[in-house]
């Protein structure tokens, strides 16, 4: 699926363009999240200079100003969207950072972009177990209130926006749509070997009600490249209160990314498996 020149700029937020930055990087929300969640590790990440990255964040339909259009149901359709939106962003290196379905979102994606030849520099999943473990979840065939208590679970959202019947009527869509996605989404091998070659970090909560270390480590699985592993205090939206933190380590990834890259082609992958308190 291509998208006209006039529809691109809809899936994606610049808010605090770094033109000196030697990096972009892009930001994949979680289901019902929006662009600017990532809004404040924008700022942070324009204020580190030419540590930093030029930030993009993405901003799916059918929320916020794109509230008219009808919510994707489909992991492929998010990325083909995702991926056309892309195309007049490609004079700078490229890492993908995604949380809970963003992180899907971005695995998907980066391997879409190595199976065309343009690899990202490096991928950072979030808040997500590994698509190699299959877990049958159906919030999204149940009923509103079923669907308000998950995310009341996940402690993603202001609990007055939930108790706001108004607001609900306005997020449900796109929120359901989110959950049938990743819900219904599976991950399919292609050939041998390690989906990915690029290097990729997973960041996770250590008390996430969704996710266990276990699960999140099993991403190693996936890469042949550089594999980074950190747990973070917190549960499933862990770096909404770890800003600085997850700033840190988004940094450390973006250099360790270069370095990998200038150092290409590598002798092996190297590990980190580390947890902050």
């Amino acid at each position: 699926m291509s998208i006209p020149d006039t529809q691109r700029e809809s899936w994606i937020r610049r808010f605090h363009p770094a033109p000196d930055a030697p990096v972009r990087l892009l930001c994949l929300p979680h289901a019902g999240g929006t662009a600017s969640y990532f809004f404040p590790f924008s700022q942070r990440l324009a204020a580190h200079g030419d540590a930093g990255a030029d930030v993009l964040s993405v901003q799916y339909p059918g929320r916020q100003d794109r509230r008219l259009e009808p919510a994707l149901e489909d992991v492929t359709a998010l990325v083909d969207g995702i991926h056309d939106a892309l195309a007049p962003w490609n004079d700078l290196p490229l890492v993908l950072f995604g949380h809970s379905m963003g992180a899907v979102l971005a695995f998907e994606l980066a391997r879409r972009l190595e199976r065309e030849g343009k690899p990202p520099l490096g991928l950072i999943v979030s808040g997500r177990r590994s698509p190699d473990i299959l877990r049958t979840d159906h919030v999204h065939t149940l009923g509103d209130h079923a669907l308000v208590e998950e995310v009341r679970l996940l402690s993603g959202t202001d609990p007055g926006v939930l108790d706001d019947e108004e607001i609900l009527r306005m997020v449900l869509p796109a929120l359901r749509a989110d959950f049938k996605a990743i819900e219904t989404y599976r991950y399919r091998a292609e050939g041998t070997g390690p989906a990915l070659r690029c290097p990729l970090s997973v960041l996770t909560g250590t008390s996430d009600p969704r996710v266990t270390p276990e699960q999140a480590v099993a991403w190693r699985e996936l890469t042949g490249g550089r594999f980074t592993f950190r747990a973070f205090p917190g549960g499933h939206f862990y770096l909404a209160h770890q800003q600085a933190e997850v700033t840190a380590a988004v940094v450390e990834d973006l250099a360790a990314f270069a370095s990998h890259a200038a150092s290409a082609p590598a002798t092996g992958a190297r590990e980190r498996v580390s947890a902050r308190s």
